[in-house]
């Protein structure tokens, strides 16, 4: 099987921008807008609405052919069939996810502001590396912070595809794909404004050479 080119918008979901009767319609906004990968992201400790939530968003990604990446939690991503995972210093190891998980699953590492981090995933077989925050994130304040210069050291000692989160908008994203991010993880400047669709596609015309009405 081969795997999606990781490269373009990547919208995390957030449980306190999307109210539970909001998140199907926002991301499936986002994916008109031109969403190319999809994260869900919810710490709440109510695992029956959490599955309830991950299987619908899974149909909904299914449906347009985009791939649904389940944030920490291995166990929620193998239950619902999603396509992947991504997870941090505090999840499950990266051996322990594909063992449980498969070849096929798309699994991501986040690797904060390390670059050493990220060399260690790529030889344990992840499939992508993230690295931020770059910018101030309304997400999470107090997130260690990632240099631009980090992202040139990246593209020219990985592999593997680079996503850049935090703080991200459609005015400084130019300054980290220039710098080598393949894909934009961003939360806020998409899920926390009135028109999600037309906020997705500001990003997505920033991979196309085009212009967001």
């Amino acid at each position: 099987m081969n795997k999606p080119s990781c490269r373009g918008l990547y919208a995390v979901t957030d449980a306190l921008l999307l109210p539970d009767d909001r998140l199907i319609h926002a991301v499936e906004q986002a994916i008109l807008g031109g969403a190319r990968w999809i994260q869900y992201r919810d710490k709440s400790a109510d695992p029956v609405r959490r599955l309830a939530q991950a299987h619908a968003l899974n149909a909904l990604c299914q449906h347009y052919d985009v791939p649904l990446i389940v944030n920490d939690d291995v166990e929620l991503a193998f239950q619902v069939g999603a396509a992947g995972v991504h997870i941090g210093r505090h999840d499950p190891a990266l051996a322990t996810a594909r063992a449980r998980l498969g070849k096929d699953a798309i699994i991501g590492v986040s690797c904060y502001n390390r670059l050493d981090l990220a060399l260690a995933a790529e030889r344990a077989g992840a499939d992508q590396v993230a690295f931020g925050a770059f910018f101030p994130s309304p997400t999470k304040p107090d997130e260690i912070r990632a240099p631009l210069e980090l992202l040139r050291e990246a593209r020219t000692a990985l592999n593997v595809p680079i996503i850049a989160i935090g703080g991200i908008t459609p005015d400084n994203a130019p300054l980290l794909l220039d710098a080598g991010a393949d894909a934009l993880a961003v939360v806020s400047a998409v899920f926390a404004q009135t028109d999600v669709q037309a906020a997705a596609r500001r990003f997505a015309a920033l991979f196309t050479g085009g212009i967001a009405p």
